[in-house]
């Protein structure tokens, strides 16, 4: 006879009848209780709320707008930061803070210590019952990649926020200003790597974020960047057609504040009478979970004439471009100036893009 058995067996049961019974008292807690540790969250993508944006803002300034909205409606989310929640946007308002006292609180104060804060929301992940998410500036992922590689390891869902995103940090200088970090990340198998153009495309991530078990990476910018029309569900599918062109003999393709640039130097190349598609490409990890049908919608095989830009290495984006196209990149660090100066001396115009597109074109 196992006695331990027998023993954890009781004890089982006794918490199953006290579980009944509260569930019984509380049925709207228990429902709550339930979906937070089957890993089930609301379907959030028919709420207007969280594709109503308009203007010009950072995108960590709109992430932090979805992130108190999610948090109304999600009662598991908790997190914090690595001390920067003022500059990531990540706090979440009204709900306290974690700590010895208070075990009510929503948001925790992890310290400046990004590995720790990595490991800890990996744990609470592992645990079940809460969604969590940590934040810091993208350039510090450096300090966190052992934990970020666990997790992927792990496949668990864990929300990583990560703002300052390029060299849009401007004055910080090449310390602060992400140049291989996108790269590194988008290596790292389970790991989805998400970086929007707008608060309509970052109000995707997140969404994607909890409909998914699979640890994401927001990528936010710290400079304000516009509002598309086009922009909105569609980037939950990791690409799609932002600004079309009938008969177009290119394709340009963009992430985060580079889809500006994109858009910028399609109007140049339309008053000369170069029609060209604009690609925006958030998530290459959803794109490639598409079917073959979709992508092929969206990156005809029979348009090869193609431009990738992103303020990043090349390294990742040979795979769309092929060798009959061009990427308008950053090989190199960064430099402290202000974002429109960087963003000009390292080729990131409308007119540097456009002369990119006519020489693939030829």
């Amino acid at each position: 006879m196992d006695v331990k058995r027998i023993a954890l067996e009781a004890r089982e049961a006794s918490w199953n009848l006290l579980f009944d019974a509260w569930k019984e008292a509380e049925p709207d807690l228990a429902a709550n209780f339930e979906m937070s540790f089957s890993g089930r969250l609301p379907d959030l993508a028919a709420d207007p709320e969280f594709w109503n944006f308009s203007g010009s803002s950072a995108t960590r300034a709109t992430g932090g707008k979805v992130l108190n909205l999610l948090n109304q409606r999600v009662p598991n989310l908790f997190g914090g930061s690595a001390d920067l929640a003022p500059s990531t946007k990540t706090e979440l308002k009204g709900t306290g803070f974690f700590s010895d006292r208070d075990r009510t609180g929503k948001n925790i104060h992890f310290g400046v210590r990004e590995h720790a804060m990595g490991a800890i929301s990996s744990g609470i992940a592992v645990h079940g019952g809460l969604r969590p998410f940590c934040s810091t500036f993208f350039v510090f992922t450096d300090y966190m990649k052992g934990a970020m590689r666990l997790c992927a390891i792990m496949d668990i869902p864990v929300l990583y926020i990560m703002t300052h995103d390029s060299i849009g940090v401007g004055e910080d200088g090449p310390t602060h200003e992400p140049i291989e970090q996108l790269a590194a990340l988008r290596a790292t198998p389970n790991l989805y790597v998400f970086r929007p153009a707008d608060g309509k495309e970052t109000a995707a991530g997140y969404l994607q974020a909890l409909r998914q078990r699979h640890p994401m990476c927001m990528v936010l910018s710290r400079q304000n960047l516009p509002t598309y029309e086009k922009s909105g569900p569609d980037a939950m599918k990791g690409a799609y057609v932002l600004s079309d062109a009938e008969g177009f003999k290119a394709i340009l393709m963009a992430t985060g504040s580079e889809v500006a640039c994109a858009m910028e130097a399609q109007k140049v190349l339309r008053e000369e009478g170069i029609p060209v598609r604009v690609v925006s490409m958030p998530c290459m990890e959803l794109f490639e979970e598409q079917t073959d049908a979709y992508k092929e919608s969206v990156l005809p095989g029979g348009c090869r004439a193609r431009v990738a830009v992103e303020a990043g290495v090349s390294m990742p984006w040979y795979k769309y471009t092929g060798a009959e196209g061009a990427i308008v990149g950053i090989d190199h660090y960064g430099a402290s100036a202000p974002a429109e100066v960087l963003f000009r001396e390292f080729g990131f115009t409308a007119e540097n893009i456009a002369a990119a597109v006519k020489k693939v074109i030829g």
